[in-house]
C-alpha cells in the first residue's frame, strides 16, 4: 500500500466534476486504497478517539453513503488494513528466511523487521495492539491475536532448525525454542504498545540490538 499522505481527490459522485476533477478521477480499486490510507493517517494522531465513519467521510470530502459503495462496514476497513499488515509482515518473514539460516540471527531480523515496521507505520501499529480496535467488532482484535500466534511460530521455527540435540539436562530444543520464541513475542508486543501509548515518542527500535543480544 502507498504511504497515507496522499493528496485525494474528490469523489466524482459528490460534486459536479470539473475538467481537473474529471482528470483526477480514481481508477477501479484506487478509491478502496485512498480510503485506508486516509484511515491509517487518522490512526497516526496520538490520542486520537474512535474514528467514525462520519470523520473518515469529512477527511476525504466525500459522504458515508460514497465510503459505503466500497466498503460494507467499517469492521471492513479495518479488515483491509490488517490484510495490509499481515501481507507486510509475512511477506518480509519469508524474505528473511530465504536470505538468513535457521537460528537466532534470523530470529533477531524477524524481530527488528516488526519493531521497525510498526516504527515506519504508527497506524498499523495502533491496529496491532489493539488500540484503535477498542470499540470495534471482536473479530478483529482475533485476528490481531493470531498475528501474533503466526509470529511465534515462525520465531519458533527459526530457532527450532537451528537447535542442537539437549544432551546435559536442559530443556529440550523444541522446549528451549518455544520458550525463547515466547520472550521474543512478548517483547514485541511490549515495545510496539509502548510506542502506540506514548503518542509514539518511544521508538520500537529504542536499544534493540543490546535487547536482542541479552535476549538471544
Amino acid at each position: 500500500m502507498p504511504t497515507a499522505h496522499h493528496v485525494i481527490a474528490p469523489d466524482p459522485d459528490e460534486a459536479a466534476p470539473s475538467a481537473a476533477t474529471a482528470r483526477k478521477r480514481p481508477k477501479p480499486g484506487e478509491r478502496r486504497v485512498q480510503i485506508l490510507q486516509t484511515l491509517a493517517q487518522m490512526l497516526e494522531q496520538p490520542g486520537a478517539e474512535r474514528i467514525t465513519t462520519a470523520a473518515l467521510a469529512a477527511r476525504l470530502d466525500v459522504s458515508e453513503a460514497a465510503l459505503y459503495r466500497h466498503f460494507a462496514s467499517k469492521a471492513q476497513m479495518f479488515e483491509g488494513l490488517i490484510d495490509f499488515i499481515e501481507g507486510s509482515v509475512f511477506g518480509l518473514i519469508n524474505q528473511i528466511g530465504e536470505r538468513e539460516p535457521a537460528g537466532p540471527a534470523r530470529a533477531g531480523r524477524i524481530v527488528a523487521m516488526v519493531l521497525h515496521f510498526g516504527e515506519k507505520n504508527p497506524g498499523m501499529t495502533r491496529v496491532m495492539v489493539g488500540d484503535a480496535l477498542v470499540f470495534e467488532h471482536e473479530r478483529l482484535q482475533q485476528r490481531m491475536n493470531q498475528l501474533f500466534d503466526k509470529l511465534e511460530a515462525a520465531l519458533r521455527q527459526s530457532l527450532r532448525d537451528d537447535a542442537p540435540a539437549a544432551g546435559d539436562g536442559s530443556l529440550t530444543p523444541d522446549a528451549d525454542a518455544q520458550v525463547v520464541a515466547s520472550a521474543l513475542t512478548a517483547f514485541v508486543v511490549g515495545r510496539l504498545q509502548r510506542f502506540a501509548r506514548s503518542g509514539f515518542r518511544r521508538a520500537p527500535s529504542e536499544l534493540l540490538d543490546a535487547c536482542l543480544a541479552r535476549m538471544l
